[in-house]
């Protein structure tokens, strides 16, 4: 049976069948129901009211007994059974923040970049016009040319360009710009190639190529363009990734997308992302810069149809989601995925907003948790190419770790969740204006003070402000190891919360308009949070016999990496006690990665080659796991002698 749907927030009704989840009536009459869980009715955060009508609700977790009872209903989780009007309250919005804080000039281009050796090049070519002695066709002719004035002997072309080659050969009176690929053919490098684009006339050599490093993190996506010419940064965009409305962690998109038209909407919402930024970075750049003509030609101009390159990492799961390869695999035993090292594709193939025919690489990863996204984070760091043994560390969801040095390396990732990026924690939210970012205590008050980003009224915490905020409740007593709070102490700012004990920071009063704490469950999820990632580095380490306290060096990489106080972090226990000179904060290695090999397709051949030299290893077949796991389920740790600098400040704090 058919039934009429109407939702406040929109004027149109809509009709349903019966047995339709109210998200996919929401979908259908063009609502954003937000859906950070996947669909799995996990999160409450796709909560709707029923003001006419009913539903069948399958459950009601996240709500509470009030809210049941005035009408509330998960929306994915409730299904259409006759005429129903819904009450939309506003949804969570994702605010915008540039993930890091480096500017364009401070990424110095590889020393000694030669564009000679780019795999993409643009020749400008002067062809015999046809006459009665000499009926050659035009694609032969052009062949011929390409031939003479770079000895490339074979050539491909599309059919859509073959369809305007005619046409461009006469408006530019014979004479025509191409723009060539020569890395589609390993072992003939120079001889084979294909056409990627034909431009009429001749464009001034110094007329920039562009290209496009793409980085598709889980929580974030960053866009650099690039001059193919000089090697140039010209712009940079990140954005966050709108997939996180269907899935906060890529277990949630995985269930998302494996439902109905779960694949293409979750496809189309990466692209949405990448193609807003493009053509962000390209209104941004300057195209008349260093040109001295009035008025600069067309083609001077980076938009899209000007990017002929691009090259995109991410992890596995990101990859599979933005070819509309099915990712199930990833999450079910044996863990594998359709495929980690996948061949060049055009722009036109992936749906990425830029020349059809531009060339696309999607770079090698090493297995289901371990994606490209470290593969390149391992070159643009050097660990490949270092005596040093390193831990390098990428700290997210998936909290994905790599040892070794350039005789070695072995990889793992452990599921951390998203609780470092603010999910699963009452008030946590992501690092953007109004996320308390640091936060002290007094040991003798237990008042604390602390830092937002924005310098406005606070909203909740981000996930430096709660590493800070978990150091510094535990060095001040108001939890114990096992993070268990101290109600005995004489302070209102512990109270019991609805949901057990819980910390208040700040109170309703001070402009945030609510008491904004964090409780026992928030502490207990921070607890596995952290322990999965340092029992993830300790298990590599003993799994090849190489002592943890023996590392030379800790390198992080992420977005989030870079706003970690180290102090805190190593309180904790969610990086090992070392001196603080042995760490060093490295921004986004991925996209960096990606830059390096979208400039020289040697460095390009070495993130294959460290794909395939990584060891990767299953935590979750490795029953040593779950005993580190465990040790390391107290602040910092059941065995205190690994964090010898902690102890020292306890015995401070006694």
């Amino acid at each position: 049976m058919e039934h009429i749907v109407t939702f406040d927030t929109n004027k149109q009704a809509i009709t349903a069948t019966t047995g339709t989840l109210l998200t996919e009536a929401a979908h259908e009459a063009g609502i954003d129901l937000t859906q950070p869980c996947g669909g799995q009715g996990r999160c409450g955060r796709c909560a709707v009211q029923v003001t006419e009508g009913s539903v069948r609700s399958r459950s009601t977790l996240r709500l509470s007994p009030e809210d049941v009872a005035a009408g509330y209903v998960l929306a994915c989780q409730a299904v259409v059974e006759g005429d129903v009007s819904i009450h939309v309250p506003p949804q969570e919005a994702l605010e915008r923040r540039l993930t890091t804080d480096r500017t364009v000039a401070e990424v110095q281009v590889p020393a000694g970049y030669d564009p000679a050796v780019q795999p993409i090049c643009r020749v400008t070519l002067t062809l015999t016009p046809p006459s009665m002695d000499d009926q050659t066709d035009d694609w032969s002719r052009l062949q011929t040319a390409v031939r003479q004035e770079t000895g490339i002997g074979e050539l491909q072309v599309s059919l859509s360009l073959l369809r305007k080659i005619g046409s461009v050969l006469r408006e530019g009176e014979w004479q025509v710009t191409a723009v060539l690929d020569i890395s589609h053919f390993p072992g003939n490098f120079g001889v084979s190639g294909k056409i990627i684009d034909l431009l009429p006339g001749h464009v001034p050599t110094d007329t920039p190529l562009w290209g496009a490093a793409i980085d598709i993190g889980t929580t974030t996506v960053s866009v650099w363009l690039v001059n193919l010419l000089t090697g140039e940064v010209v712009q940079q965009a990140a954005e966050y990734n709108r997939q996180i409305r269907r899935g906060e962690d890529v277990i949630s998109r995985i269930i998302y997308a494996s439902k109905g038209n779960g694949r293409a909407e979750i496809c189309d919402l990466v692209l949405e992302t990448i193609n807003g930024l493009l053509e962000r970075t390209c209104q941004r750049a300057n195209p008349s810069q260093g040109h001295k003509e009035e008025k600069p030609l067309s083609s001077l101009r980076p938009c899209g149809d000007n990017i002929v390159k691009a090259t995109i990492t991410g992890n596995s799961t990101m990859i599979h989601l933005l070819l509309g390869i099915p990712a199930e695999s990833i999450r079910l035993s044996p863990f594998v995925t359709a495929v980690n090292h996948i061949p060049s594709l055009t722009a036109k193939e992936v749906g990425l907003a830029i020349h059809p025919e531009a060339v696309v690489d999607c770079l090698p990863g090493v297995a289901s948790y371990v994606g490209a996204d470290i593969s390149t984070g391992v070159l643009s760091s050097g660990v490949d190419d270092s005596e040093q043994v390193s831990l390098f560390l990428d700290i997210g969801t998936n909290g994905e770790t790599v040892l070794g040095s350039h005789d070695w390396l072995v990889t793992c990732a452990c599921s951390a969740g998203p609780a470092f990026e603010g999910a699963g924690v009452q008030h946590g939210m992501r690092a953007t204006r109004g996320a308390i970012e640091e936060v002290w205590i007094n040991g003798e008050t237990y008042e604390p003070t602390y830092r937002v980003i924005g310098d406005a009224a606070p909203k909740g915490f981000c996930g430096s402000g709660l590493i800070s905020l978990l150091a510094e409740m535990f060095l001040t007593g108001v939890v114990d190891k096992s993070g268990n709070f101290n109600h005995m102490l004489p302070t209102k700012r512990i109270r019991q919360g609805e949901h057990g004990w819980e910390y208040v920071v700040v109170w309703a009063d001070e402009g945030a308009g609510k008491d904004i704490s964090i409780t026992h469950v928030d502490v207990d999820n921070l607890l596995r949070a952290k322990a999965a990632i340092y029992a993830g580095f300790e298990v590599l380490a003993e799994g090849v016999g190489f002592p943890l306290e023996a590392v030379e060096r800790v390198l992080i990489g992420g977005a989030f990496g870079k706003y970690i106080n180290v102090e805190k972090a190593v309180e904790i226990g969610l990086l090992p006690d070392m001196p603080w000179e042995n760490f060093q904060f490295l921004g986004n290695t991925s996209v960096l990665g990606a830059y390096y090999a979208l400039l020289d397709p040697q460095l390009r051949d070495r993130v294959a080659d460290i794909a395939s030299r990584m060891t990767y290893i299953e935590l979750s077949a490795d029953n040593s796991f779950y005993e580190a796991f465990t040790s390391a389920l107290f602040l910092p740790h059941t065995d205190m002698s690994r964090f010898p600098s902690v102890a020292k400040e306890m015995m401070k704090a006694e």
